[in-house]
């Protein structure tokens, strides 16, 4: 007897379990066809759209962050009345280095060429910062560094900061 009630808790047993199983598989059958389709489709156009979109942001961004460090904007910005030329030097350095450190992910949905232009404006405007402030006396005024670096920015024959908008303007139309 003890065997005819094992395989009769067997066979109810191994009936729940198909039936179990069979009752899952019709749950998630919906979704276990789309994740196979979709692993077999190619890009679809909404995600080319996603990365056109990112790309454009990307570009909109940069053009931000060199229109940030351009020296007229940055100084103007920062400017506070009184503030001595070593203190307006380290703000600056510090503003330009925290803007390029938000935007450095944006170099993903750049043209390598244009991102090292970016690179080297940013590192170009850092160094004229600097150089403009060994020549003026520790105890001048931001006003003394601004003008000198203004003065030097007027100098220049063409505008890198316009220069560099125009390639990444460039780059943009180059989407399209």
């Amino acid at each position: 007897m003890d065997l005819s009630k094992f395989l009769l808790n067997s066979a109810t047993l191994a009936l729940g379990g198909t039936i179990i199983v069979v009752v899952a598989y019709y749950m998630v059958r919906n979704d276990i066809m789309s994740f196979l389709k979709g692993r077999k489709e190619p890009v679809q156009s909404d995600s080319k759209a996603d990365f056109l979109s990112l790309r454009l942001q990307a570009h909109e961004r940069m053009i931000i962050f060199v229109d940030r460090i351009n020296p007229s904007n940055l100084l103007l910005r920062l400017h506070q009345s009184g503030i001595e030329t070593a203190a307006l030097q380290i703000i600056a350095v510090n503003e330009i280095k925290t803007e390029f450190q938000h935007n450095i992910t944006q170099q993903l949905y750049l043209e390598p060429a244009t991102w090292k232009v970016i690179q080297k404006l940013k590192d170009d405007t850092i160094a004229m910062i600097n150089n403009a402030v060994k020549n003026l006396p520790s105890d001048s005024s931001g006003v003394e560094l601004s003008k000198r670096v203004l003065n030097h920015m007027s100098e220049i024959a063409e505008n890198p900061y316009e220069l560099t908008i125009g390639l990444i303007k460039q780059d943009i139309h180059q989407l399209f």
